[in-house]
Order: C-alpha cells, then structure tokens, then sequence
C-alpha cells in the first residue's frame, strides 16, 4: 500500500524519540564516521520530548514538536534509510527532496493532543544521550498510534494542498 496525503494511519510497533540535542549528537557522530545509537534504516522518529510519566504509564504527554527544527539534520537521516518522521509543522524544500528521494513519508500528530497520544504508547526506555533528560532518544512500542500523512514518497505535501483548497472555497 502506497501511503497519500491525507491518509489517516494507526502506526504499532518500535518508534524512535529524537528532538534538537539528539539530532545534533546523531550529526556529529555520522561526520566522526560513528555509528548511530539506533538502527535508522527503515525506522520513524518522532520528535517528541516525553513529560514525566504518572505512575502506571508508559510516558506523561507526548505531542509533537516542530519539525523544522530538524531540517538541517534529516537529509542525511533520509540517505541512510529513514522511512518516516512525525511531527508538526511544514518541511524545508530540502526535507522534501530527500523523502522523494528515498520514498519516506513526513507524518503529522496532532499538537495539542499529546494527553491523548500517550495513551497509545505502551512502553518507552531511554535509548541513548540520557544526559539529555527528555531530549534522549527513546524506544517507543505504540499502538494504533494516530498520525496524518503529510508529505507523502511523491513530495504532495497536504499543508499546500490544504491551504490552496480552503483558499479556493473563500
């Protein structure tokens, strides 16, 4: 099944946490010729600091982050094998090469939301940079974890879509 934008996904299985202070440490490992914390070939990451977890759960809230703040690093994640991304937020022209490029897709959760998205994570441990506190890279097992498609492996990208589509009914 090809995934389009605007798709709505239930994601299950191993997701990755990494924001800003990760992407940054996974970039300077890749230019010491380093390996990776984690196996990135077809793997999702999501940005996403977890809060503390209340007692019986997994992680506290986990909403998304803006994606763009990666930008300058998911390139290279791309060309090493990474299949997905969700966050919030539009991507730079660059991001969006790269996903044709390697047929990825750029997901989105919804902001705001992430009391309700904890509740599909069923476990969560600190993968590597612990120092970091919730800008480590954690192992996530979800289910049926709620995301859009947003930019797809063709490069539609739903916020241009979207936006040409409510301007036309204006």
């Amino acid at each position: 099944m090809s995934l389009q934008t605007g798709d709505c996904v239930y994601l299950t299985g191993t997701i990755y946490t990494a924001r800003d202070a990760a992407h940054k440490r996974m970039q300077e490992a890749l230019e010491k010729g380093a390996a990776l914390p984690l196996e990135i070939k077809n793997s999702v990451i999501y940005y996403m600091g977890p809060s503390p977890a209340r007692q019986g759960k997994a992680v506290g809230s986990a909403g998304p982050t803006t994606a763009g703040r990666m930008d300058r690093y998911t390139p290279a994640l791309l060309e090493l094998g990474l299949k997905g991304m969700i966050g919030k937020g539009r991507r730079s022209k660059e991001v969006k090469e790269a996903i044709v490029r390697n047929k990825a897709v750029y997901f989105a959760a919804v902001g705001g939301a992430g009391a309700l998205l904890s509740k599909s994570i069923l476990s969560s441990e600190v993968l590597a940079y612990g120092d970091l506190g919730t800008e480590a890279i954690y192992r996530l097992e979800v289910k049926d974890f709620p995301v859009i498609v947003v930019i797809d492996g063709n490069g539609h990208d739903l916020y241009e879509t979207a936006a040409q589509q409510y301007c036309a009914r204006a």
